[in-house]
């Protein structure tokens, strides 16, 4: 990666590192928790909160100390569906019961899913499927950010959407030249001092110079006000979700399950990618399993206090990670600070310009791309460059990080099995006219039990036939079914078939499926080994 977008280094955390990273990922989270509000369809006070109680218990309880989580735009569209449906039953009061009720059952879901250990899967992801997520979602959040480049036209159409147009003139200069002006103090500053994170100098010399008049930019409170709101953030606690109304009977959960699983999945998905992610960056590992009931009790905490749910955050948590924060402490720090915002500083907050937390994202995404997946083509298999592109473009276009993951896995799983099904040697060994002798190399299983069962036709005088699979292994149903084809097939051609030096788990398979194959066992039997994944405890 170019020195310039080398933007993450591994180096051992501090409190202070911590508490400074936190307070800068907490002034990022506000108008991303703003925008997720608005996509998702509710009060921006909802995506405020659903930030403090998501990052705060994942923060203290989860599998990856560093890791940021908040109200996300992948959640934040399908937790949209849960409000339009409450809102068909009974107006807006009633798609909000409806949300939350939805999220606290998905994050239910996730609990299930830590109990079950489903989160050491995450480890089976494969790499061209990493590289075409982070990429996509680089992109997704460089053009997340091009909606604080537009302002509310003052049209509202029948549907009550508010038309966008984007800025013209001084306004677009001014918001272009601050974004620059970011960039370049977060680029410079760390060549001059390291004591404090170079976003957070960016964020507060820039949002001091807006405050005392040296120059008139759009703020938070703009983005508030075209949201439809009066440019303020409101005070107080979130009450307790209010789901008296509800009919809580086998109905109306089956409706909101395909959404609540949805959200589970996609939300599980992106932490536990992000996890991985910082894993690689600070050459660390954390734990999937943990992160899976911390996610889990986090959506279900934010349900019951009204808020709209989330996930890990690449973004912020790439912020979080560039300012030093390596600890639990920055998370921690990241959402009493947003807490602090919200009831105590909401009139200063407000006041920071948009575009100077528009380019500590850009500088995100550029450290964010995987860069050298560039210089790729032509030097590594088409295939790979295939998963990567399809990931990358699922991600782009759909907004799904679960089917953009999916498919990346689907297509390398199928890349794998047509490259083995072509590695399965058989050679004929010795042949003394009344027993031939052969020797496989290779996987047998479902893509290459054709290639393998070709090479026994049955055809030589030799009453007996011995296979030596010392140097093979049998991993599925159908090769079990395979070896079952050629036994009959010698059977009635009056041959005895003898198989040998199958390893002790491709024997239990072969019993298990009530094989009637002739299996010799031998002394120098190989015996493989299954690795055990363990993570030690923090």
């Amino acid at each position: 990666m170019p020195l310039m977008f080398n933007l993450f280094t591994r180096k051992q955390g501090t409190y202070k590192d911590d508490a400074l990273s936190g307070l800068t990922v907490a002034l990022a989270l506000v108008p991303e928790a703003i925008a997720f509000s608005f996509l998702a369809g509710v009060n921006p006070m909802i995506g405020l909160w659903s930030a403090v109680f998501v990052g705060l218990i994942t923060a203290s309880m989860g599998g990856r100390p560093g890791m940021i989580s908040g109200a996300t735009g992948a959640i934040a569209i399908v937790a949209a569906g849960a409000v339009e449906m409450g809102n068909e039953v009974g107006g807006t009061e009633m798609g909000l019961k409806y949300l939350f009720a939805t999220l606290m059952l998905a994050g239910a879901i996730q609990l299930l899913a830590g109990a079950l250990r489903l989160g050491r899967f995450i480890r089976l992801v494969p790499h061209p499927v990493m590289i075409g997520f982070v990429n996509g979602l680089a992109i997704v959040i460089g053009l997340g950010q091009l909606g604080f480049f537009k302002k509310f036209s003052g049209v509202i159409t029948d549907d009550g959407t508010r038309v966008m147009e984007w800025l013209e003139g001084s306004q677009l200069g001014l918001m272009i030249g601050l974004v620059i002006a970011t960039m370049a103090i977060m680029h410079f500053l760390p060549k001059l001092t390291k004591a404090v994170p170079s976003a957070l100098a960016a964020i507060v010399l820039i949002g001091t110079l807006a405050y005392f008049g040296v120059f008139e930019a759009r703020t938070i409170a703009d983005v508030l006000k075209d949201g439809g709101g009066d440019g303020s953030l409101e005070k107080g606690f979130p009450p307790i979700a209010n789901l008296s109304g509800l009919p809580m009977d086998w109905a109306f959960f089956k409706s909101i399950f395909p959404i609540a699983l949805t959200i589970a999945m996609v939300g599980l998905i992106e932490s536990l990618m992000t996890l991985q992610l910082i894993d690689e960056l600070t050459e660390t590992r954390g734990q999937g399993n943990r992160e899976c009931f911390a996610q889990g009790g986090a959506n279900i905490l934010s349900g019951l206090f009204s808020g709209m749910g989330g996930c890990a955050m690449i973004g912020q948590s790439l912020i979080n990670i560039k300012s030093g924060g390596r600890g639990r402490t920055s998370g921690i720090v990241a959402a009493i600070a947003l807490a602090l915002f919200i009831l105590f500083a909401g009139p200063v907050i407000v006041q920071i310009p948009i575009a100077t937390l528009v380019g500590v994202m850009f500088m995100v995404v550029i450290g964010t791309f995987e860069w050298s997946s560039l210089k790729t083509f032509g030097k590594v298999p088409f295939s790979e460059i295939l998963v990567i592109l399809a990931v990358t473009l699922v991600t782009v276009f759909l907004h799904n990080l679960a089917l953009a993951v999916f498919v990346g896995i689907i297509l390398s799983a199928l890349v794998f099995a047509w490259e083995s099904s072509k590695h399965v040697h058989v050679e004929l060994d010795s042949d003394t006219g009344d027993e031939r002798h052969y020797s496989v190399q290779g996987l047998i299983y479902f893509g290459s039990v054709h290639d393998f069962t070709e090479h026994f036709q049955c055809r030589s005088k030799a009453k007996t036939v011995i296979i030596d699979m010392a140097h093979a292994r049998v991993c599925d149903m159908s090769g079990i079914e395979a070896l079952n084809t050629l036994a009959e097939r010698y059977k009635k051609g009056g041959k005895t078939l003898h198989v040998r030096h199958l390893s002790a788990d491709c024997r239990r398979m072969l019993e298990r499926a009530g094989s009637m194959l002739d299996v010799e066992i031998l002394p120098d039997d190989p015996d493989y080994s299954v690795a055990n994944l363990r993570v030690q405890a923090e």
